[in-house]
């Protein structure tokens, strides 16, 4: 799963209010290259959380991102470089996302997130 994923993910446990970021808990994480697409870059900065990301990047060993980050720096290719990295190269292919309110273990098994809830849940 990549951090790209995570950004955009929330717990939705029923009476849940704050259901985002999920906290990670990695067992296995891989780095898989992807082409460097600035164009996608620029367009996906607004929609991303940045404190999420640089959260979720420092639990997973990358801790290269700025903790607060202007848009201006989108002209820059080393930071466009180190945001690609972190959004698109890091995976979690085994642990866990934890929702934040409750605490409920959401596995993380071959790159993918099992959100489906219990029926007490929904």
């Amino acid at each position: 799963m990549r951090l790209l994923t995570h950004n955009m993910l929330s717990s939705n446990i029923k009476g849940v209010t704050n259901g985002f970021p999920l906290r990670i808990e990695a067992e296995k994480v891989v780095e898989k290259q992807v082409d460097l697409n600035i164009d996608f870059l620029k367009n996906m900065f607004p929609k991303i959380e940045w404190k999420a990301l640089v959260s979720a990047s420092r639990t997973m060993g990358y801790a290269e991102l700025p903790e607060e980050v202007e848009p201006s720096k989108l002209d820059s290719e080393e930071f466009l470089r180190k945001f690609h990295h972190a959004l698109l190269e890091l995976h979690l292919e085994e642990g866990a996302l934890v929702c934040p309110e409750t605490g409920r273990r959401f596995p993380v098994s071959k790159g993918i997130p099992n959100m489906l809830l219990h029926e007490d849940e929904v």
